[in-house]
């Protein structure tokens, strides 16, 4: 087959067809009328700086000739393998664009999940059908891990849309059914096991130790404000709640000078008699619990069986268990959801109620309540 360049080098006074027909020289008046008459199209172009006649049935024709011959072609007529797809997306629209802890549990939903059904196939050939095995894979999965899937998979899709690969996204379908495994809700301690502990901070002889415990059973703080709080953020009786410190790769505390979400920024009344459990004070930018550095995950499982083993407790310690517990007996003493609300930190009193508030007289504030509660007032 001739080249293009070849072509052109036949001479000016000759036209070329392109569409592989054979060639020959420029119409006559008859055959223009004729073209005219059968509606072709027939139109000189320069390319790279050469004149070159494009002759068509439709523009479509036309319009496709004209691309092939300056090497371009439509991206949406190529279809588009969905893992590297999704791979881009990830990597450029999602993954600068939040938090660690996040891009970890994207991953996980993307290789876990999503590629495992999706991934060999081309965007624009996936159906309902194909989606709706993404969750019917994995029954023990639970449907809140499920639903995160979605998340994931809906951004993908929404994408594809805006880029006019597709036209519909297929997790809209009525069709879509997601179930699963129902999410194990956190039991809170009984007020006998919290007492118990209160009663045990003195048998603590390791200052960060009994400062975790002392703040755990005090107040509704998430595991991770415990370990951000510095000493800066305590002024008197008032914590101020601005910091997170969090483990996304285990022993590599990463430290936050923001909270979970805006409504998770907040003051904190804590009990007098808890600061008599603190350590020293020490640097403001210093950890309460910690000092100088972060406590690592390793570091706050050792605190766990420490605080165990020194207080007798014959549960396990789990962190996210204190603040449920707290939430609930606040409630319990207040019968003030919006306070309840607030001390968690929650955005909507529907979070509260769903998550925290397990239903186990009023007092002035938080504090006092929880003093009363556990016993360190006798107020």
């Amino acid at each position: 087959m001739m080249s293009f360049a070849h072509y052109i080098s036949l001479g000016q006074n000759k036209a070329v067809k392109l569409d592989n027909r054979k060639a020959r020289y420029p119409c006559t008046e008859s055959e223009d009328i004729m073209a005219l008459n059968t509606k072709k199209i027939r139109r000189p172009i320069k390319i790279n700086g050469e004149q070159v006649w494009i002759t068509a049935d439709s523009e479509q024709e036309y319009a496709e000739k004209l691309m092939r011959l300056s090497g371009t072609t439509q991206d949406k007529h190529r279809k588009h393998p969905f893992k590297a797809y999704a791979e881009r997306w990830y990597a450029i629209f999602s993954k600068p664009n939040i938090e660690h802890t996040t891009q970890l549990t994207y991953e996980r939903q993307l290789n876990n999940y999503i590629y495992p059904i999706l991934g060999d196939k081309f965007i624009e050939d996936i159906t309902v059908d194909d989606v709706q095995q993404v969750f019917n894979q994995k029954e023990d999965t639970k449907k809140e891990t499920k639903n995160k899937v979605k998340i994931v998979l809906n951004q993908i899709f929404n994408k594809a849309i805006d880029e006019e690969l597709i036209y519909r996204n297929p997790l809209r379908s009525s069709v879509v059914k997601i179930t699963g495994a129902p999410s194990v809700q956190t039991e809170p301690y009984s007020v006998e096991q919290m007492r118990f502990l209160y009663s045990h901070l003195k048998d603590i002889p390791n200052q960060f130790d009994r400062a975790w415990l002392a703040l755990s059973i005090s107040l509704p703080l998430r595991p991770e404000e415990v370990l951000g709080l510095r000493w800066m953020d305590i002024d008197g009786r008032i914590i101020h709640v601005r910091a997170t410190v969090t483990h996304p790769t285990r022993n590599q505390p990463e430290f936050k000078e923001y909270t979970k979400t805006e409504s998770s920024r907040r003051d904190l009344v804590i009990p007098e008699e808890i600061l008599n459990y603190l350590p020293e004070r020490g640097l403001p930018a210093d950890f309460v619990i910690g000092g100088s550095s972060a406590v690592t995950y390793t570091g706050l499982r050792w605190i766990r069986k420490r605080i165990e083993k020194h207080t007798g407790f014959t549960e396990q310690i789990l962190p996210r268990r204190f603040r449920t517990t707290v939430a609930t007996d606040i409630s319990a003493q207040t019968h003030d959801l919006k306070l309840v609300q607030r001390m968690l930190g929650h955005s909507t009193p529907q979070m509260t109620l769903k998550h925290y508030d397990k239903g186990r007289q009023t007092a002035t504030d938080a504090s006092e309540a929880i003093g009363k509660c556990y016993g360190f007032s006798d107020n």
